[in-house]
């Protein structure tokens, strides 16, 4: 059932995430249950055919995506949803989807691994695979939420990127914020700016129409499958009528294309939230910081709930913090890890926290390019990171209180 603004609702992150795929245009699901992530094709096995869409459950996730790219050829928004295990199974076809540049919405509920691991506990420890799970250079857009209306939020924004870029789009849920409930009003289906997959302007049978001939954006208008037009999709590096490619130049050429779509809206994709005592939003809150040192944590997902209960106590404590919650995972936010770093000054500090051994705090030392320290603080434990461990984290090391 569809659900608009008329009411605060109590609902789950995983309901959020069906609610907003359905507002977004989604109508074929293919999937196979596993935990964390079951109730999201629970929800849509029942309201999909209720829209006029189609749920499957496949015999497993190999197949599951495989489905999901068949169903986004022919012109409709497709997505799975899995965990841990289900996502290592989905690498080969995510790479196919990447390299003949189909329209897919994946969701990710990370638990606790490797292998089956910890099915029902949680976890960050797949932030690397979802950029680099399928072998080779390849485009992919990563959105993490942290609260159940955003993950509403962002499954929406998710779809549309996948339908404008023409590129596998992944939800990094974790399983806190998957099960989480909160009381949340959405907004009016009349109010969300939704896209759709670029068409051609040539008609079906014109002898002009190359499938794979980008537009100015990098970007190939896309045509259904079934509707006339000559079509060739291959998972072989392939020319602009999708044969294969046999010179290593022009193989080449077509994966700094595929990389280039993205590129080129890096600065809209990148998206980031600063908090601070009194202020949130793109920006650091202003006066920060009024004296250094000062510890910038930098966090996503359920830990950036935490943390950011974690910098109220520290500044309670005369301590100068401030949270930066990183929304877009892949691309990376570099410029905002910059501007992070340069705050904080080398007598500061940037502390990474995550539910892992180090992922996302890697990526932060790149950016960072030694303008602050950068330290990690992360478990493995299949717990959720606490405030005051957290907080105890920038007392011992986050340089002395102020006063």
């Amino acid at each position: 059932m569809l659900r608009g603004n008329d009411r605060p609702v109590l609902m789950q992150g995983n309901e959020a995430c069906a609610q907003g795929a359905l507002q977004a245009g989604v109508r074929f699901f293919a999937g196979y249950p596993i935990t964390p992530s079951s109730e999201i094709a629970e929800i849509l096995a029942e309201d999909l055919p209720a829209l006029g869409g189609r749920f499957i459950q496949m015999e497993d996730e190999i197949a599951s995506m495989a489905a999901v790219i068949g169903a986004a050829l022919t012109g409709v928004k497709a997505m799975t949803a899995t965990s841990g295990p289900g996502f290592s199974l989905k690498q080969e076809n995510i790479g196919y989807a990447a390299m003949a540049e189909v329209p897919c919405f994946i969701v990710q509920v990370q638990r606790t691994g490797p292998s089956t691991g910890l099915p029902t506990s949680p976890a960050q420890g797949d932030v690397m695979q979802a950029r680099w799970g399928t072998h080779g250079d390849h485009p992919v857009v990563v959105m993490s939420p942290s609260s159940v209306r955003e993950t509403y939020d962002l499954s929406i924004e998710c779809i549309n990127w996948s339908e404008r870029l023409r590129v596998p789009t992944i939800l990094l849920l974790d399983e806190v914020v998957a099960h989480m409930r909160e009381n949340v009003t959405l907004p009016a289906p009349a109010s969300l700016d939704l896209w759709s997959r670029p068409k051609p302007a040539l008609p079906p049978g014109d002898p002009g129409f190359l499938p794979y001939r980008p537009g100015p954006d990098d970007v190939p208008p896309m045509a259904n499958l079934g509707d006339g037009y000559r079509y060739h999709v291959t998972g072989l590096h392939h020319d602009e009528r999708g044969y294969p490619l046999h010179e290593g130049a022009e193989a080449g050429a077509l994966v700094r294309r595929l990389c280039r779509k993205v590129d080129r809206v890096a600065s809209e994709l990148c998206r980031v939230e600063w908090v601070g005592e009194r202020e949130r939003g793109p920006r650091p809150p202003s006066g920060f910081p009024a004296r250094r040192p000062a510890t910038v944590v930098v966090s996503f997902g359920a830990s950036a709930r935490s943390a950011e209960a974690a910098c109220r106590m520290a500044r309670a404590a005369g301590r100068e913090t401030a949270l930066l919650r990183l929304i877009t995972i892949w691309p990376f936010p570099d410029a905002a890890i910059a501007e992070a770093a340069a705050l904080a000054g080398e007598d500061g500090e940037l502390l990474v926290v995550e539910m892992n051994l180090g992922q996302v705090v890697r990526e932060v030392a790149r950016a960072a390019a030694g303008r602050a320290p950068v330290r990690h603080y992360g478990n493995i434990d299949g717990e959720l990171i606490t405030p005051m461990e957290i907080a105890a984290e920038i007392g011992e090391r986050g340089g002395p209180a102020r006063g």
